[in-house]
């Protein structure tokens, strides 16, 4: 009995859907499970986890006020939630024209320029390891160093006013072009105003000695990496507050590096979690 048209597609369509979900619903699922369970690989199909976390996903080595614990490693800054929260991964969305900071005598309104975050941390990581932690286009006390300058006939003649956009204190530059720098106001839009925005380089040294992955958030916010240059800066205080010798440090870290992706995709990584929890097994 010839079976009508209609009903014989919808049978044909039944068996495909019964064959491709035995195939791909159970068989190629638990094809993928079977390999997971394989020696070598059981750790990293589990998500490659370890005591205190994954090695994966980053972790803040801080105190309960986010100060650095200085037995530890530093990670990498983080955007994601309070840092390093894999149910909050993110990027800081701030990109080189984030020069400016928001200024607000509201704290929930205040939010402070890429440039000032960078310039804020790099001191910071600087008076932790003991180094200089001075960048281009950054003040002493760790601003961004922006200036709106204003002048007579918009964007050229003589300068009339200038503003030290990101400080309201005492402005890092006592004059500009023979014109005494403002403090800035909470609440002003000085290139609205009129100002042109003009960064200042200062004498900061061209290589910073600080790392850039020192002072700037991953695009996931988990990054478990540092950099070699960064886990080197850290060795002489590893060193010291530990009770370790250099060599001894550096050995760990050498060892805790991975290299490039098939030996030419991306950058050497150090494992920051791997490496504390190594530390921590030294006598």
């Amino acid at each position: 009995m010839r079976l009508p048209a209609w009903l014989a597609q919808h049978l044909a369509a039944l068996r495909a859907l019964l064959v491709f979900t035995v195939l791909l619903g159970l068989a190629y699922p638990l094809a993928f499970v079977a390999l997971g369970r394989l020696p070598g690989l059981s750790g990293k199909a589990d998500g490659s986890l370890v005591a205190n976390g994954s090695t994966l996903i980053g972790q803040a080595f801080t105190d309960a006020d986010g100060n650095p614990i200085a037995k530890y490693f530093q990670s990498r800054p983080s955007a994601a939630g309070d840092g390093y929260d894999p149910t909050a991964t993110s990027a800081g969305n701030l990109g080189p024209n984030s020069i400016v900071d928001t200024l607000s005598d509201n704290p929930d309104d205040a939010s402070p320029s890429l440039l000032t975050q960078v310039c804020a941390r790099s001191l910071a990581v600087g008076k932790l390891e003991g180094v200089d932690g001075r960048r281009p286009f950054c003040t002493t006390d760790g601003v961004g160093a922006v200036l709106a300058v204003f002048h007579r006939d918009g964007f050229t003649g003589p300068v009339t006013r200038v503003v030290s956009v990101n400080q309201t204190g005492a402005p890092f530059l006592a004059t500009y072009d023979g014109v005494t720098v403002e403090p800035a106001k909470n609440g002003e839009d000085y290139q609205a105003l009129g100002g042109v925005i003009t960064p200042i380089r200062g004498d900061a040294p061209a290589d910073p000695v600080v790392p850039a992955d020192a002072v700037t958030a991953g695009a996931s916010g988990l990054d478990p990496d540092i950099s070699p240059a960064y886990a080197a800066l850290q060795v002489p205080r590893i060193a010291r507050e530990r009770g370790l010798s250099v060599d001894a440090v550096r050995a760990l870290v050498k060892e805790y590096t991975d290299d490039r992706a098939l030996g030419f995709l991306g950058e050497p990584g150090v494992n920051v979690l791997q490496l504390n929890l190594a530390l921590d097994k030294q006598k």
